[in-house]
């Protein structure tokens, strides 16, 4: 799934297009006839999901004299998609409430962080970074672990998105702490591993064993076991 920042990012950049015109069209595709667009009105720019392939480019001229350029993309026709500010980590209508309900449920955190239900916009990386942040191991079951953490937790994943967000808009870098790191910022070994539910979406995760100890249940057995 994409990464908050990078898709507000477009959405910002986007929007000033909002209300204008389409003048001309440039490009191609195999999914629709792009001169279809023109005279059409850009009615909306959203924070949502955007697929990429090798298969087409776009070039839209706006009323304005500006322009926006789509760079391999996929284009198809669709109903207007709507998001559920509630769930967008980035959205001043994030439900906080709700996140860390399904926060507490018995599984892997690092299943729940995922899962864009509640936490829309929270990709791989950001997982990766706010687990090391809260050291919370990837493999703890949120129901183990105190409110009090998870909301340390939930603060994380808001701050660290919005510091990304504000940085790739002044077109600086991001530098990660743990994400595809051998070693964790006080010098241990990181521990990497192929993470997610049965049957389900599987995804690398790095931790840190020291900085990241497992929690271990009533019966004194870490959980869940380590993959």
């Amino acid at each position: 799934m994409p990464e908050g920042p990078l898709v507000r990012k477009f959405q910002l950049l986007t929007s000033p297009f909002v209300g204008q015109v389409v003048v001309k069209v440039g490009g191609s595709s195999r999914k629709i006839n792009v001169n279809d667009l023109n005279a059409l009105r850009l009615q909306d720019s959203q924070v949502s999901y955007f697929n990429f392939s090798a298969s087409s480019r776009l070039v839209l001229h706006f009323e304005s004299g500006g322009f926006l350029v789509f760079y391999n993309c996929r284009m198809y026709w669709c109903s207007s998609p709507r998001t559920d500010p509630a769930s967008d980590i980035l959205s001043v209508e994030f439900h906080r409430g709700r996140a860390l309900d399904a926060l507490r449920a018995p599984d892997p955190i690092c299943y729940t962080l995922l899962d864009q239900r509640y936490f829309s916009g929270l990709g791989n990386i950001i997982k990766n970074e706010i687990l090391y942040l809260a050291k919370i191991n990837p493999l703890t079951q949120g129901s183990l672990l105190a409110l009090s953490d998870l909301e340390h937790l939930l603060d994380c994943a808001i701050q660290f998105s919005s510091d990304w967000l504000h940085s790739k808009l002044r077109g600086k870098r991001l530098h990660p702490q743990i994400y595809q790191k051998e070693q964790c910022p006080l010098g241990h070994a990181v521990m990497k591993g192929t993470l997610g539910p049965s049957g389900g979406f599987k995804r690398l995760t790095w931790w840190c064993p020291q900085c990241q100890p497992e929690v271990l249940s009533g019966d004194g057995d870490p959980s869940p076991a380590t993959e």
